[in-house]
């Protein structure tokens, strides 16, 4: 559904930008090349929107604000993200990548894939698969089995009716494998992580989660939720009932959080966190720009390799 829908916004936008440009051209270049500008613009001002709102609320709550230069740089970056991913890899970038591990593939690779520790992909709010391209091409030349799915349905039903893709492709790589994989998430993602684990048994958790990294997810919720009115971002409510029923994710599973004041979406940063997971907090990166850091990359890498040591010496 994702994929339709912001190949339709990207379609639009590009349709009003030809008919405005082609109107008012011949009667005005400046009204013609200020209108392009705005059309051009939009994704923008409304990062910079929540860029405002998220340091009036920490402000508000006696949070330590980023520096505006920070978060000047936060914004840019998270602009050029927003226009590559929402404007190009998710509409229309769904499949251009695939997992690191194929169902179709000989015997010997399956042999091959035995005993390694995969890494399964979890998307957020209003995105697919896509927007893991560039993990899981990093991933395969590594010679990791990864995996990425995308989560359905995105929109008007709750959290749990996306755990069943998530369950698929997890049990699809560990079949491959043979050993638990790290889960990394973002955002939203993460929340169908956890509901997941939820249902799952000691023995099943054991068998198909070795650690969990959750990158910008809104555990406690997000203030920006407040707006919200269908599902699933109505459960992502700050504090709202969901979030009071899920509780806190099982003792047996590790989870490690990413989080950052910068952050646009999930704020105050706080919100992104958990009692018992390892913390990881920045103060330079945006949303989506988190989900590109090198220093998480290099996080999931390190953490990937112990897990692997420690099946190994198993």
């Amino acid at each position: 559904m994702n994929t339709w829908f912001w190949r339709c916004v990207v379609m639009s936008s590009w349709l009003a930008l030809l008919l405005w440009c082609g109107y008012w051209w011949q009667r005005s270049v400046a009204i013609a090349l200020l209108g392009a500008g705005l059309i051009a613009c939009v994704a923008g001002l409304q990062l910079g929107a929540q860029m405002l709102m998220m340091r009036a609320v920490l402000r508000s709550r006696g949070q330590a604000l980023p520096a505006a230069s920070i978060a000047w740089r936060a914004w840019l970056a998270e602009w050029r993200w927003a226009v590559r991913i929402f404007g190009w890899q998710i509409p229309f970038q769904e499949d251009a990548e695939a997992d690191g591990i194929h169902h179709h593939r000989a015997v010997q690779a399956d042999i091959a894939a035995q005993g390694l520790v995969g890494v399964v992909l979890v998307h957020g709010y209003f995105c697919n698969r896509a927007v893991w391209n560039g993990w899981l091409r990093k991933l395969k030349a590594c010679g990791i089995p990864c995996a990425a799915m995308t989560l359905e349905p995105a929109h008007g039903s709750p959290v749990e009716a996306m755990l069943e893709d998530l369950d698929q492709c997890v049990k699809a790589l560990v079949q491959h494998t043979g050993v638990a994989p790290l889960l990394v998430a973002h955002s939203m993602g993460g929340l169908v992580v956890r509901a997941w684990l939820k249902r799952l048994s000691a023995s099943e958790r054991a068998q198909y989660a070795a650690h969990v990294v959750t990158v910008a997810t809104p555990h406690g919720g997000t203030w920006l939720a407040r707006f919200a009115h269908r599902q699933p971002a109505v459960d992502m409510r700050e504090g709202s009932d969901w979030l009071q029923q899920l509780g806190q994710p099982p003792l047996d599973v590790p989870f490690s959080c990413w989080c950052s004041s910068s952050d646009n979406i999930v704020f105050p940063p706080n919100l992104a966190t958990l009692p018992q997971a390892q913390l990881h907090q920045v103060d330079d990166a945006a949303h989506m720009q988190l989900l590109f850091d090198l220093r998480v990359w290099r996080y999931c890498l390190q953490l990937r390799r112990q897990l692997q040591e420690a099946v190994d010496q198993a």
